[in-house]
């Protein structure tokens, strides 16, 4: 094992941040490497250049995170702690990622490329946003008497799930360990987060935080590690009680088959090919400025994307014509590090040729393929131009399949009857959107769509107090809002008998 002081580097971000960055896992309340078990390199998107390289966990490292929060979670300094002293500790946590808010907001946009203005007026409070609102929870989530007449008496307990294995995607790292370390801690149970392999770097630096929070050793572990190796031995491990997943469908799948082992309890979040659907009647210019929000914002990397556009005959065309002007107006591309650019580079190589491959198809194909100017795009950086497909029939795989780039399709539809079986003809049912001034059918679309979430002249907006989460192909269960917290307890009866 490594010395902690090998465990950590010196780096400065492009406007001058400085911070010690770890590297190790953090297992125990220490960071540490497992011999043998390799690390990880992350890049920068923008750069295309090696940031600093990061301990993998596998198979033993992964073992040694879980036997730590199997200890945690029956060591009366985290199990005996009532919900108050819980609610403090995350309290506590909130604060200090709020007072790191310039170097958190500053290692997201280096490791994952979102804009640095996104970074700090968004993913990092949110991150706190969330742990204070979970704290407040804490001690307000009792189990209750159950009135059975006078010969007994019966009562329920809420009681931790126990370990929870939670896998988290590379979109949004700080605010996706937010939503699970949140609910997990406010119920007690004890917590083994895997990080995406292509962005460590924020959760780590938190890891030390969590720390200096007083949070009690074991009660949260976090590892680096690719999903085949890390996440699988997660997902099947026998002392792991719950998986908690947020990725693509296709990997969900395949964390719910091995969670299937000892019967864990399970949380998926996975893709969506969300629609958005304009009604002739639609204010335009917020239908405009909202499926553009929908679609490109954070690169097009958003599970929840609208980016199945549904717009009427009788506005299509003056719509469609608008929606490229403020797309090229808008969607600024550069630096992400400049309070200018709009949209940063995608996460990854690998993930930019995933995003071309879909844009080269569709032009192969005859779909008609709007980009901005050429010469907009960096020269450097893993970019994809935002692209619009106009007129795209909804058998074509651009409009079927989840891209995870800045994408558009835009297709028309003649009746509400017609957008309401193109909405639901999707495997997916993550979220949708509709833009009417028409409030009854706005509440009839809402109704029938198949999705977790509708927004009614909006797109993506999101709020803690909120559920979240799809159904069909888009997972199981809820984050966020008192929903959230269902996944995280057990519920316990006991009978007391008051008679011979």
């Amino acid at each position: 094992m490594l010395l902690a002081s090998a465990l950590e580097t010196e780096l400065t971000a492009p406007n001058g941040t400085r911070w010690t960055q770890p590297l190790g896992l953090f297992i125990d309340n220490e960071f540490v490497t497992i011999p043998g078990e390799g690390d990880i390199t992350t890049v920068n998107p923008y750069t295309e250049e090696d940031i600093c390289s990061v301990s993998a966990a596998g198979p033993a490292g992964v073992d040694r995170a879980v036997a730590a929060a199997r200890r945690a979670l029956s060591d009366p300094s985290w199990k005996q702690l009532s919900g108050t002293e819980r609610g403090h500790l995350m309290t506590r946590l909130a604060a200090l990622v709020e007072d790191n808010l310039d170097t958190l907001a500053a290692i997201e946009t280096l490791d994952n490329g979102k804009p640095l203005s996104v970074s700090r007026s968004w993913d990092v409070p949110h991150f706190s946003e969330v742990l204070r609102y979970y704290a407040g929870f804490a001690d307000k989530n009792p189990g209750q008497v159950v009135d059975v007449g006078p010969s007994k008496m019966a009562y329920t307990l809420k009681q931790p799930v126990g370990v929870c294995a939670q896998i988290i995607p590379w979109n949004y790292p700080l605010a996706m360990a937010a939503w699970k370390l949140g609910p997990a801690l406010c119920c007690g149970n004890t917590v083994v987060l895997k990080l995406a392999e292509q962005t460590p770097l924020s959760m780590l630096y938190v890891a030390r935080l969590i720390r200096e929070a007083g949070f009690p050793p074991g009660v949260v572990n976090v590892i680096n590690g690719s999903g085949a190796v890390a996440g699988a031995a997660l997902a099947s491990h026998d002392d792991v009680n719950k998986v908690a997943f947020t990725g693509s469908t296709a990997t969900g799948k395949q964390v719910m088959r091995m969670a299937a082992g000892n019967l864990k309890a399970i949380t998926l979040e996975t893709g969506g090919k969300s629609p958005l659907v304009v009604f002739d009647d639609a204010d335009m210019d917020q239908a405009v400025r909202w499926a553009h929000e929908g679609v490109m914002a954070n690169q097009g990397q958003v599970c929840t994307a609208t980016s199945r556009l549904l717009v009427q005959d009788g506005v299509y065309d003056d719509f469609v014509a608008r929606f490229k002007a403020y797309t090229a107006r808008t969607s600024v591309l550069g630096d992400p590090f400049d309070e200018a650019t709009y949209q940063g580079p995608q996460v990854s190589d690998a993930q930019r040729r995933r995003v071309q491959s879909y844009i080269a198809s569709a032009r192969d194909s005859g779909v008609a393929v709007f980009q901005p100017e050429a010469g907009a795009v960096p020269w450097r950086g893993f970019f994809v131009p935002p692209t619009v497909f106009a007129d795209v029939d909804a058998s074509s795989s651009v409009f079927r399949e989840e891209i995870f780039g800045p994408c558009a399709t835009v297709s028309r539809f003649g009746s509400e009857e017609e957008a309401l079986a193109v909405c639901n003809a999707s495997r997916y049912g993550l979220a949708g959107a509709v833009f009417t001034r028409d409030l009854a059918r706005a509440h009839r679309m809402a109704r029938d769509m198949e999705a977790g979430m509708v927004w009614v002249n909006s797109s993506n907006d999101s709020d803690v107090r909120v559920p979240f989460g799809g159904v069909k192909e888009s997972g199981l269960g809820r984050e966020l809002g008192e929903e959230g917290l269902r996944g995280y307890y057990n519920v316990k009866a006991v009978h007391v008998n008051l008679t011979g």
